[in-house]
């Protein structure tokens, strides 16, 4: 059921610890992860030849991007055929759009992807690190802030509070509809024990929550906290050789038809069904096929976005589709961030919804492996930046 793959398949993953803050230095962290993916995919650092970030390189503030791609080559002394970062359009999975763009150009063999972030140590230090007042001007083309702050848009929250504001007023969603996907999370997190939130969480929870940019409440953020995650793409020939079976890269998602602007864009839907007509429109796949969606939960709205414009659910369903939390269950039709997600796991920033994933393909999930795993859906992003990956085990 193939149409436009790559011929690029992901052969091992790894993961740091994950903390609320750690101990450790961004580039331990990043060490733990890289070394583990290498080992996963049953390659030595010489086999590595290529290695990619998202945001990169570039002035990001140190606890969005404390490590990119120049210092890690460095520091593992890798012999690289080529190096990848930055590249706003697909957001957080910009890394694995990128080295997979790569290995089909014939440019390298063996992708070393990774996404580090120690918001949580940074807080720790300063509570108003993450500011927009104080963003940089390499991070998210910051020209656009300027335009906020005025306004007292101090916190990516009021920003996305808007959006959700909006659905709830175009298709009358809920703030109980929204809760559930929070509530489901943390059960899915309750089953990892590498998420920061595990003790149960109820509706009632939910709605008694501090308000904090209406209407969304503080369990409808995400939580910081200092990890990184690492994966190795390879090339389809040299995947086989590898000791997992080939988690194949179907279809990319990466299309944006709208103003790259978070003011600009629908606000029903950012950039979400842009991105799932190009990826459905490169495969024989449809939704139905799909095991498990690991989707952006930087915001629970986002997530609700990313379920309608994926096409589970109709534009304006979400709500009704998430409403009990059955559907998105471990045992559901979509289980959904079986991880427990950004919103109760951790913020590791898109590329652990790949990590995540994957264990799920490969069976590796320990208590929360769901029963059928042979397809799965990884976005991220939110506003005018996301990207989406359809992966297939083979």
């Amino acid at each position: 059921m193939t149409g436009g793959a790559f011929p690029v398949a992901i052969t091992g993953i790894g993961q740091s610890e994950i903390a609320r803050p750690s101990d450790k230095s961004g580039m331990d962290l990043t060490l733990d992860a890289a070394l583990e993916a290498i080992a996963d995919a049953g390659l030595a650092r010489a086999d590595i030849d290529g290695v990619a970030c998202w945001p990169g390189d570039n002035d990001n503030g140190a606890s969005f991007s404390p490590v990119g791609p120049l210092a890690l080559k460095s520091v593992l002394g890798l012999d690289t055929n080529w190096i990848g970062g930055g590249y706003e359009g697909p957001g957080p999975l910009a890394g694995v759009i990128n080295g997979a763009m790569a290995i089909a150009a014939g440019l390298c063999r063996h992708v070393l992807v990774f996404r580090t972030i120690t918001e949580s140590s940074a807080r720790r230090r300063d509570r108003n690190v993450a500011s927009l007042a104080r963003k940089t001007v390499g991070r998210d083309n910051s020209f656009f802030w300027q335009w906020y702050t005025p306004f007292n848009v101090r916190s990516a929250v009021n920003l996305i509070a808007n959006y959700a504001q909006r659905h709830f007023h175009e298709y009358g969603t809920t703030s109980e509809q929204l809760g559930w996907i929070p509530v489901t999370l943390r059960a899915n997190a309750a089953r990892n024990p590498k998420a920061i939130y595990r003790e149960p969480m109820t509706i009632e929870d939910y709605l008694a929550s501090r308000m904090i940019s209406t209407p969304l409440r503080m369990l409808d953020c995400d939580v910081h906290c200092d990890a990184s995650t690492a994966i190795v793409l390879s090339r389809s020939d040299a995947a086989r050789d590898g000791p997992h079976p080939p988690i194949r890269i179907e279809a990319i998602g990466s299309a944006l038809h709208q103003p790259w602007s978070w003011d600009q864009i629908s606000f029903t839907e950012m950039v979400t069904a842009d991105v799932a007509r190009m990826m459905w429109s490169r495969t024989d796949y449809k939704p139905g096929d799909v095991d498990t969606a690991q989707v952006y939960d930087g915001f629970s709205i986002l997530t609700l976005m990313w379920l309608e414009g994926l096409g589970f659910c109709g534009k304006g369903e979400g709500g009704a589709f998430v409403e009990g939390g059955k559907r998105i269950a471990l045992d559901g039709t979509l289980p959904l961030n079986t991880n427990g997600g950004q919103l109760s796991g951790g913020r590791t920033h898109g590329l652990g919804y790949v990590h995540e994933a994957c264990l799920q393909l490969w069976g590796r999930a320990g208590e929360r492996q769901i029963r059928k795993h042979d397809v799965a859906v990884a976005a991220a992003g939110g506003g005018p930046l996301g990207g989406s990956l359809l992966l297939v085990r083979d």
